[in-house]
């Protein structure tokens, strides 16, 4: 009787201590559900997506700025434009971005350049990349033709609504790809070509790039870096130039040696990926989908054509004033091919600038100078501060 009592008294305690395990587990869950939101909305923040606007002095917004992300119609398709200026009177810059995919407003939102002080700029996002996004895109037909389409629309576009007859045309890596045959297509629609980081003979300028790396991981001997380069013969392989072309560890170790995106970023990572979850002119879902269309584009017709564009043989001459902009560091583009080129080809005025404290994008590394040129000669149409 005492054990069966005892039994039973044990019983009771045991089931007094279910309610207390459950009560902590469900206290540990909650906890770690709240641990991953607080870590989720961090790394992507909450935002409606808006483009900062420009105040004066009083904080009151300038009454004729213009901060915008709109979406046209081009053959049925949304293709999502980012304008911005402190002016709308002031000249329309048409401004295409690298990638195909990275929008050229992620390095805009980190490092304020103050190129909408000169102009409306106008960020054009690609067909199936950030903004412009979508599933159902066939990656099939995104074709250079497409682009250059695409580009041609939004040209009209900003004419018939800035009121301009003319605009100009920026480009930035493969921005350069598209714009300096867009030039060579439609001289009539724009003032000026201004190429910053031009691509000249990209498969060259892959050979020189891979091939000072390479030096400088044996100068460093690092062992590790000279295997993982040596899996890749690009001089002497196609396959092997396509698939270090897309593989990391062409990015990674350009960023590593400072001959990357800027001088000074190190990672993609943490230079451009990481910023881009946390920049608010983007929604997070927008956000996600800069990465997805990036995946996206990367084997796309357009993304291959660039690796094997030869602006020497298909762009030899232009109608219009061209600006070169380019980083003595660079060897995204390597800087050597983009002075070769400028020597080459024919233009009615030619200027080309060299910035010694930059890699591949010198209106973000030096931008007081380079905003400098633009006003005082591609506004006004000399090259009195060319190399």
């Amino acid at each position: 009787m005492v054990h069966f009592l005892y039994q039973i008294q044990e019983i009771n305690m045991k089931s007094r201590k279910i309610p207390k395990k459950i009560e902590r587990r469900k206290k540990t869950v909650w906890i770690m559900i709240l641990c991953a939101v607080v870590l989720f909305w961090t790394i992507l923040p909450p935002s409606l997506g808006k483009i900062p606007l420009f105040y004066d002095d009083n904080g009151t917004v300038i009454p004729d700025s213009i901060s915008e992300k709109i979406f046209i119609d081009v053959d049925g398709t949304e293709i999502g434009l980012l304008i911005t200026g402190k002016n709308k009177s002031n000249p329309v810059l048409l401004f295409l971005g690298g990638g195909p995919g990275i929008p050229e407003y992620l390095l805009e939102y980190q490092k304020p350049s103050k190129l909408a002080d000169e102009f409306v700029v106008c960020y054009l996002e690609y067909r199936g990349t950030s903004i412009s996004y979508n599933s159902n895109i066939d990656a099939a037909s995104l074709t250079t033709e497409r682009y250059l389409s695409d580009t041609a629309a939004v040209t009209e576009y900003l004419k018939n609504r800035f009121s301009q007859e003319k605009i100009y045309l920026m480009g930035h890596s493969f921005g350069t790809f598209i714009g300096i045959q867009a030039a060579l297509k439609h001289p009539e629609s724009y003032h000026a070509y201004l190429a910053m980081s031009q691509i000249a003979d990209q498969s060259e300028s892959e050979i020189i790039a891979y091939q000072f790396m390479l030096n400088q991981y044996r100068q460093m001997n690092n062992q590790k870096m000279i295997r993982e380069f040596e899996k890749y013969p690009i001089a002497s392989s196609d396959r092997a130039y396509s698939d270090y072309c897309l593989s990391p560890l062409r990015d990674r170790s350009m960023h590593d040696l400072g001959v990357g995106t800027t001088h000074t970023m190190d990672s993609v990572i943490t230079g451009i990926f990481l910023p881009s979850l946390r920049c608010k002119v983007y929604t997070p879902l927008e956000r996600i989908n800069i990465w997805r269309g990036k995946q996206f584009t990367a084997s796309s017709p357009v993304g291959t054509d660039r690796m094997q564009f030869n602006t020497f043989a298909e762009v030899p001459c232009l109608k219009i004033p061209v600006y070169f902009f380019s980083g003595i560091y660079d060897y995204t583009c390597c800087y050597s091919l983009q002075k070769k080129y400028f020597d080459a080809v024919n233009a009615p005025l030619k200027g080309f600038y060299t910035f010694h404290n930059s890699a591949h994008s010198p209106l973000w590394e030096e931008s007081d100078r380079f905003i400098e040129i633009l006003i005082q000669d591609v506004l006004n149409g000399t090259n009195e501060q060319s190399d």
